[in-house]
């Protein structure tokens, strides 16, 4: 077996180094990006199967969960959004509280 390099060199393979068609995928573009409604997926019970055996009949313990992790990402606006509706629950919880403590006094 030759090496990689030595591949690359020889004029048959050359333009395999050059042709965007066999570049690997950039990590970003590997998984798709799904939007905020579907993010139960990740949690939901329903989305969850057991392997016991691969598809060889190996044992191996395997769950959905983690190929749905593997291949979607929630989008990064979505992501943003979530972080922000959790910082507008805090800010509510803490007016909540401080008119509470207000009404305790009068």
């Amino acid at each position: 077996m030759s090496s990689q390099e030595e591949i690359l060199s020889d004029g048959r393979f050359s333009r395999v180094a050059r042709d965007p068609r066999f570049w690997e995928m950039p990590e970003k573009e590997r998984k798709v990006k799904i939007d905020k409604r579907f993010r139960a997926m990740f949690h939901d019970k329903k989305f969850k199967l057991r392997y016991t055996v691969d598809k060889r009949g190996r044992p191996v313990n395997f769950s959905s969960t983690e190929n749905l992790r593997k291949f979607y990402a929630l989008s990064e606006s979505d992501s943003d959004l979530s972080e922000g509706e959790e910082y507008t629950e805090k800010q509510k919880k803490k007016k909540k509280k401080k008119k509470g403590k207000g009404e305790t006094d009068s």
